[in-house]
Formats: structure tokens, C-alpha cells, sequence
């Protein structure tokens, strides 16, 4: 398995934001009004994947008073962050999509609601992403001694 890109998870989000914004263009009228429950749940999932990849990191990089962690524990978080960062990227494009195709109608008190619900649903999901790339990026495996030597080498050359 490969470390999630940045880059290819901000793409995401675009593509994705433009699908929403043109569909959005034609069909917001026959939609309910946006919940506004995603927010407080994506903030919560954010802060169990942070404190998450806290205690893996610290875990993995044997910091005193912290127990060894199993290795088939760190592959489940990497898959988990991996997966949780895609998947929030998907729905920050979503809402970011949502956003962008009611900023024209602030008039109205449906869609300038909406309006809100999207946009901090839309900051909700890429903290979810942020929280979700630190606990891959807290699975990885430290280098040893003798690759840090390596990396010297090459840098030097």
C-alpha cells in the first residue's frame, strides 16, 4: 500500500466539487434541506483519528512509557486513515460543490441556510482528512540507522 498524495486527495475534492456545483445547477430545488448533524459528527470522527495517530505515533516511536504496538494493529490504522482520508475528500467535495452553487442565492432563507450547513460541513470534512493523512502518515515505519545513512549519503552526492 502507498501513502495517500496530497495532491491527489485535493483533486479529489475539485472533481468532485464540480461534479456536485453542475448537478446542483439543475436539481437543488427538489432536495431537503441540508442536516446539519455531519458537522459535529465529522469533528468528532477527526479527533478519534488524531489523538489516534498521537498514541501510534508516540507507540511506534517507543517514547518512554508507552507499551510496543502489534504490527497488524498499525496496518488496520494506516488502512483506516488511508480509506477515512478518501472518503472525506469525497464529501468535502460534496459540500464544497454544495457551497459553490448556492453562493449565488444568499437572497433566500433555504439556500443561504444550506449555504451554511455546506460550507462548515465542507471545513468539518477536511479536518476529517487532515486528522485521517496524520494517523497513515503515524503508521509509518521509522527508519533505522543504517537508512538514515543512506539518505545522507544521497543527499551529499
Amino acid at each position: 500500500m502507498r501513502p495517500s498524495r496530497p495532491t491527489f486527495l485535493l483533486a479529489l475534492v475539485v472533481v468532485i466539487g464540480l461534479i456536485t456545483w453542475a448537478v446542483l445547477e439543475t436539481a437543488y430545488v427538489s432536495l431537503p434541506p441540508l442536516p446539519w448533524t455531519a458537522v459535529p459528527t465529522l469533528l468528532l470522527l477527526a479527533l478519534g483519528e488524531a489523538s489516534t495517530g498521537v498514541n501510534i505515533l508516540r507507540r511506534i516511536r517507543r517514547r518512554p512509557g508507552t507499551k510496543p504496538v502489534e504490527p497488524l494493529v498499525v496496518a488496520r490504522m494506516a488502512v483506516l486513515g488511508k480509506a477515512s482520508a478518501h472518503a472525506a475528500a469525497v464529501l468535502a467535495g460534496v459540500f464544497a460543490g454544495f457551497a459553490a452553487a448556492l453562493s449565488g442565492s444568499l437572497d433566500k432563507p433555504t439556500p443561504r441556510a444550506d449555504f451554511f450547513v455546506s460550507a462548515a460541513t465542507f471545513v468539518a470534512a477536511a479536518v476529517l482528512v487532515g486528522a485521517a493523512y496524520f494517523l497513515e502518515y503515524a503508521c509509518r515505519v521509522p527508519k533505522g540507522p543504517d537508512e538514515e545513512q543512506q539518505d545522507r549519503g544521497a543527499a551529499r552526492a
